[in-house]
This record gives structure tokens, C-alpha cells and sequence, in this order.
């Protein structure tokens, strides 16, 4: 057993001295030859970037960047994709902190964000991205402003439509209206004796054709627009004779308006009106306010007046409207009004109700009908409707 022991022991003494002699003999080979010494590990370009995670709209966004071993790069840049979904590169030159700058242009910088990747091209020609990739690019979020934020929100809702043309026409007949006192019959009148005094009357009616264009900024100005038209009928305008003549009234009118938004459920709109009349030139304002959703359902109040100061009257109208959805396609308005157009010596009152159909590719068209007057005794009916195009 002695034996058997000492001799594996004997073994092993041997094989740990020849393992010894065979390390120091390459060690000698190394140092008498150089060339047999390891190759240094192969010097690759390596990009330190910090990542931006938000940026501002309209801003210009500074990508910096550090490079080990620059002599093997014959190009870095950097690849973004615009919230259109293009694709752009532009690349690093030297300048900043870190040594090197890549610079996105302010107008690709739009909500809601923008995604980038850092490419490079070494001198060997290979290709490959330092950071992220087109396949997952880094995503920066652009923050716009409370104002951007609606504007681009109301945008979408209108189909990107800012601009809208229409077409609009109205009847009304307030039946008949006999005035409140009496006056002479004038010479040469075959529906009475000259001296006699009659109470006048009139057949009172009037219609009202316009043209529209409105251009939606949806900011602070929510819209402006612009109307041109004509009015024409007949009203008690005089009764200091019996002269159907005098009885024809009419203008031709232009007007410009403007609306603001005070609050997002609240606008106020004002308008200036310039015309010409059966009697001469004529100013007006008219205004309203809105209160509800601008192109949903809301509750408009407003008024308009033709013929301030010493220009020639036409006459004022009060008048509040209901927009009620009722359903995605479909707006339904009823409307009072109280008015002394054109040219009445007292007030009537009108009764509408109005619907609004959207029918698609821009086009709408509103259709009204109602009742008015100016006596209790007498009144007529109304109607009407609009075309109007958006684009």
C-alpha cells in the first residue's frame, strides 16, 4: 500500500514539473521573439450621446455628441422622422460642449413628436447605428402651447377645412300693416278723395340675398369673414303721403366681422356694416356672443342695427339661436327674433327654425322656416336656407 502511494505520488510531482517547464519555455520563446505576442484588440468608433426626451415647437433641436477613436469615421448623422412620417438626415460637424452638433430644423419640430437615430459611416465603408435605430427610433415629444393644442384640435375636427364660401336667401312677409294714425289723402290718388284722411296700409315684405366667406384661424381670432348682399321689399317707410312709390324699401350692404375666443366655451363676435339705401349711405354694427361649443351645440345672443347717427335708417333686430346636435350630420337651430327692419315703425316678432344638414366633401346646406308680425292681427310666413362650402 506504501509502495502503490508513493509511487502515484511520484507521478504527479512529475507532470506539475513538466507543465512548468513547458510555461517557461514559451515564456523564453516570447521574449527571444516578438512577433509571437498577442495583437492588440481591434479600435472601434464609440458614441457618447446624451438622449433629449421633449422639445418645443418651431424651436431648432441641438443633438450633441462625443466620438472615440474619430479618425475611423468618414460620417455620423443623424436620421429623424417628422410627424408627416418623412424621413431626413442631417449631420454632425464640429461645435458644443461635447465636440459635435447635429441641428434639426425648427419647422420639423411639430406636435406631437419627433423620433431620431444616429448613423455611422466608417472609413472601411461599414455602416451601423450608434444609437437607437430606424426601426425604433429615439422619441422626442414636442410640448406646443395650450393655444397650438386647440388650434391643432379644432383643425381636425373641421376636416382641416379653414376657409368656407356660401350662398344665402330669406323671405319674409309680416302679412299686413296698417300704420297708427291717419294722414290726408294726397292729390291724384285713385283710392281716395283728396282731403279725406286715411289710415295707410301695406302689404309688408321683404327678401335678403347674400354672399359669404369666412377664414377660420381658430386661435385667439377664432374667425373673420366678410358678406356682401341685398335687401329689397316694402314697408311703411313714409306717411306723409299715399305713394306706393315710397313704400319700396332695399340696400345694398357690406360687412366685415370678426370673432374672438374669450374662453374655450365662450366667443364674441363683432361686425361693421356700410350700405347704401333707397335714401342714401348707411352705417351699422352688429355683435354676438356664443356661449358653448363654436361648432356644436351652443346658445348665440346678438344684435344688429343699420343707420346710426344721421345715416340713413333701415332698421334694428334683436335675436337669439339655439344649436342643439342631433346627430353627427344633422343641426337643429330654433331662433326668435324681434325687429323694426326695414324701415317699420314698430317692432315684430319672428318665429324660425332652422336645420342644418352636413353632406360631405365640405358641402352643408341650412333650410328655415317660420312665422312673423308686426300686429296681432296679421302676420306672414318666412323661410329661407344657405349652401356653404368649406375647404
Amino acid at each position: 500500500m506504501v509502495t502503490r502511494s508513493f509511487a502515484r505520488t511520484l507521478v504527479a510531482f512529475s507532470a506539475a514539473a513538466l507543465s512548468l517547464a513547458l510555461v517557461n519555455e514559451a515564456a523564453a520563446q516570447k521574449a527571444e521573439d516578438p512577433s509571437r505576442a498577442e495583437a492588440p484588440a481591434p479600435r472601434t468608433p464609440r458614441i457618447h450621446h446624451a438622449p433629449i426626451a421633449s422639445a418645443e415647437p418651431a424651436k431648432k433641436l441641438v443633438l450633441e455628441a462625443s466620438f472615440e477613436h474619430p479618425e475611423l469615421l468618414r460620417n455620423v448623422l443623424a436620421v429623424y422622422q417628422t410627424s408627416l412620417g418623412e424621413m431626413k438626415a442631417v449631420p454632425f460637424q464640429r461645435g458644443g460642449d461635447k465636440g459635435y452638433v447635429a441641428v434639426i430644423p425648427a419647422e420639423a419640430l411639430k406636435a406631437p413628436g419627433i423620433g431620431y437615430t444616429i448613423e455611422v459611416e466608417q472609413t472601411n465603408g461599414t455602416r451601423f447605428s450608434a444609437f437607437a435605430s430606424r426601426k425604433q427610433l429615439h422619441p422626442v415629444s414636442v410640448i406646443e402651447d395650450r393655444t397650438d393644442a386647440q388650434e391643432r384640435a379644432a383643425l381636425s375636427r373641421l376636416g382641416g377645412r379653414r376657409s368656407v364660401v356660401g350662398v344665402a336667401g330669406e323671405y319674409m312677409g309680416f302679412g299686413t300693416t296698417t300704420a297708427t294714425r291717419a294722414i290726408p289723402c294726397a292729390a291724384g290718388q285713385p283710392t281716395c278723395t283728396q282731403g279725406e284722411d286715411v289710415v295707410p296700409s301695406v302689404d309688408e315684405q321683404y327678401y335678403r340675398v347674400e354672399a359669404t366667406y369666412t377664414y377660420r384661424p381658430l386661435r385667439t381670432v377664432a374667425e373673420f369673414g366678410f358678406r356682401l348682399g341685398l335687401v329689397r321689399g316694402r314697408s311703411l317707410v313714409s306717411l306723409s303721403e299715399l305713394d306706393e312709390e315710397r313704400y319700396k324699401v332695399g340696400l345694398n350692404f357690406g360687412a366685415a366681422r370678426i370673432r374672438f375666443r374669450l374662453l374655450e366655451l365662450w366667443h364674441v363676435e363683432t361686425e361693421l356694416l356700410t350700405s347704401v339705401t333707397e335714401i342714401g349711405f348707411s352705417v351699422g354694427i352688429g355683435g354676438s356672443t356664443l356661449i358653448g361649443d363654436p361648432y356644436g351645440s351652443k346658445l348665440i345672443l346678438g344684435f344688429e342695427s343699420i343707420g346710426l347717427g344721421d345715416s340713413a335708417p333701415f332698421g334694428n333686430r334683436f335675436y337669439s339661436r339655439l344649436d342643439l346636435v342631433a346627430g353627427d350630420r344633422v343641426m337643429v337651430s330654433p331662433i326668435v327674433e324681434v325687429t323694426d327692419m326695414p324701415n317699420a315703425e314698430a317692432y315684430g316678432v319672428r318665429l324660425l327654425g332652422e336645420v342644418g344638414i352636413t353632406i360631405g366633401r365640405g358641402f352643408s346646406v341650412q333650410v328655415r322656416g317660420g312665422y312673423q308680425a308686426r300686429r296681432s292681427t296679421s302676420g306672414g310666413p318666412g323661410f329661407g336656407g344657405s349652401l356653404l362650402y368649406a375647404f
